[in-house]
């Protein structure tokens, strides 16, 4: 299920990666994703986004955030199809982090 609006992204990154599901968690970013990973590189695209999500959606983590705001901008893009993705991921600016 694609997010169709903004504040629909966090929802269902936290119910796919409960449910384990990458391809789901996945879908969720921009094809050009920038990641900036807990060691501080840049993972691009999907496919460099991957082998960061893969240890957490196997092992089903926790996300606990609450939303505080929604600041459009060129973090999460509009697809062609009407749905949104995060175009660029750090984790690492929230509050609260996953528990594995």
């Amino acid at each position: 299920m694609p997010a169709t609006n903004p504040e629909q992204i966090c929802h269902l990154f936290r119910q796919y990666m409960a449910e384990g599901n990458l391809e789901a968690l996945l879908s969720l970013y921009d094809p050009e994703v920038a990641f900036l990973n807990q060691a501080g590189e840049i993972k691009r695209g999907r496919q460099g986004l991957k082998g960061e999500l893969e240890p957490l959606a196997s092992s089903k983590a926790t996300f606990d955030f609450d939303i505080k705001q929604i600041i459009q901008s060129e973090v999460a893009r509009r697809q062609p199809d009407g749905s949104w993705c995060w175009l660029i991921g750090d984790p690492f600016t929230v509050g609260k982090h996953a528990s594995a």
